[in-house]
């Protein structure tokens, strides 16, 4: 049985981590002002350029029910079934679309990834690793949907100011925190954007506090793959935080750009870690 892996843009995954996976995607819209763009067709330098000169953020549209069609339209035309990760219910009327046209196709089933950024890329990949073993599509949901209380995202931000314009933090929030210095960590759970430990200091030192924090608390990690997602991020950074995920005993390291819709509401020098957190899953199979 042939099966497709698709997810929404915010899966942040470049173009040869899709191809290597076999993952289709669907963009989310970007509007900034009088202009529309993909997400994916334009950077994170733009959007925070745009936010910079006129003080707001660009408007994300999520992929609607027509969209949606479209896309598993042509996927069935060269895939038996569709599993479909999508960006979690809790953060985007996405997943809500995508449900409700899956429900009017065949072979069309849709996850609720309950995560963002490269926490759906987790999700994505593993059900790839299970279609590829052979695999049934509902034996990939429910495998997948077993692992997702065990997905860790999370990131530490610079400032929360592009949280504030998007209406994910208040005025008090955002005062406080810019008054003290605080660069707050944000996590996902149960699909929504939580507030985390607060630190201070320079990026490079409140990034590898907040890796150091996070393996600390989240210990049981499935060793086959763990991201390095950030919007932007300087060269050292990365690389300590790569070292670091060495020595914890992570196999494979991917590096990632968080695309538009993620980064215009993160904003700069965000870095996140994210990984599963339930121990090894090896995929046994054909």
């Amino acid at each position: 049985m042939k099966i497709c892996i698709s997810a929404e843009s915010t899966i942040d995954l470049p173009k040869e981590l899709l191809k290597e996976w076999d993952i289709r995607t669907l963009p989310f819209t970007l509007l900034m002002g009088e202009e529309h763009a993909l997400d994916g067709e334009v950077g994170s330098a733009a959007l925070f350029a745009y936010t910079e000169k006129t003080g707001q953020l660009p408007k994300t549209s999520a992929v609607n029910r027509f969209q949606y069609e479209e896309h598993f339209k042509k996927l069935r035309a060269e895939y038996d079934a569709i599993v479909h990760i999508a960006l979690s219910s809790k953060i985007s009327s996405a997943c809500e679309n995508a449900k409700a046209v899956a429900e009017e196709m065949e072979g069309v089933y849709v996850v609720d990834s309950l995560s963002l950024s490269t926490g759906i890329a987790l999700e994505a990949i593993y059900a790839r690793k299970l279609a590829n073993a052979g695999k049934s599509p509902e034996e990939i949901v429910k495998l997948v949907e077993e692992r997702i209380p065990f997905n860790q995202t999370s990131f530490s931000l610079e400032s929360v100011n592009y949280l504030y314009k998007g209406g994910r933090c208040s005025m008090l929030q955002m005062l406080g925190a810019n008054l003290l210095g605080l660069k707050p960590e944000i996590f996902v759970k149960d699909g929504a954007m939580i507030a985390g430990k607060k630190y201070r200091g320079p990026m490079k030192k409140v990034v590898m506090a907040y890796v150091e924090d996070t393996l600390e608390m989240f210990p049981n990690i499935d060793p086959e793959q763990v991201f390095i997602t950030y919007s932007t991020a300087p060269d050292d950074v990365v690389e300590a935080v790569k070292k670091r995920l060495v020595e914890a005993g992570f196999k494979r390291i991917d590096s990632t750009r968080a695309g538009g819709t993620i980064s215009c509401h993160c904003g700069p020098h965000c870095l996140g870690i994210l990984y599963m957190n339930d121990g090894p899953h090896p995929v046994e199979g054909k």
